[in-house]
């Protein structure tokens, strides 16, 4: 089912793959450079609901509207603030989550729009080749339970160079930006969605 949900930022998309008997919403948000179709924002909408997760996937005003280039970070936020009170209508617990620049949003507004958890796939720690421009104080401030999942080989912050913090990280090994496996990596593709999708599944179920 798809929703259109107006926000201070224009005009976004939800669109729901609903559990029969659920106990959490996941809402995710798409990167700065792609959309909703990313290989494992589609993994955990086809696997989650079998689990007794609704996930909600959303679609920022910018990517709807047909824009190429995302905005200002404090406009992600905006349109995110926006879509916040359809998610929670359901009266069920909320995991804020996203991939790459989503999880960044996921991140600074999960405290204030009251989220159950925060969901980070593929966080970007720093822009490629720039590790002192971290951006790990966004993932630090939380303030909820945080799982965040990394490829073994993403440019924007492998898991070695993660630090210490209140958070659990699962890595998907040779795993790239978008989870992409080169061919002759010890694990298939397929696999490789299997872990960020198992993972995710196990963390959910232990936050009761």
């Amino acid at each position: 089912m798809i929703e259109i949900v107006e926000t201070d930022a224009g005009t976004a998309r939800i669109t729901w793959h609903r559990a029969q008997d659920p106990r959490l919403v996941l809402a995710v948000g798409h990167g700065a450079g792609g959309g909703v179709d990313a290989r494992d924002l589609q993994a955990l909408a086809r696997v989650l609901p079998g689990h007794g997760v609704t996930v909600a996937l959303v679609e920022q005003p910018w990517r709807v509207a047909g824009k190429k280039v995302a905005p200002a970070p404090k406009t992600l936020d905006t349109g995110w603030r926006g879509i916040w009170p359809a998610l929670t209508g359901m009266a069920l617990p909320v995991i804020s989550g996203g991939r790459s620049a989503g999880a960044r949003v996921a991140c600074r507004t999960a405290a204030e729009l009251g989220a159950h958890a925060v969901l980070a796939l593929s966080f970007p720690l720093h822009p490629p080749g720039r590790p002192e421009k971290s951006r790990a104080e966004e993932l630090l401030g939380t303030g909820v339970p945080t799982l965040v999942v990394q490829g073994g080989n993403d440019p924007f912050g492998g898991p070695e160079e993660f630090p210490d913090g209140p958070y659990r990280l699962i890595e998907v090994p040779y795993g790239d930006h978008g989870f992409a496996v080169p061919k002759r990596a010890d694990i298939t593709q397929e696999r490789a969605l299997e872990i960020v999708t198992e993972g995710v599944v196990a963390w959910s179920t232990s936050l009761g």
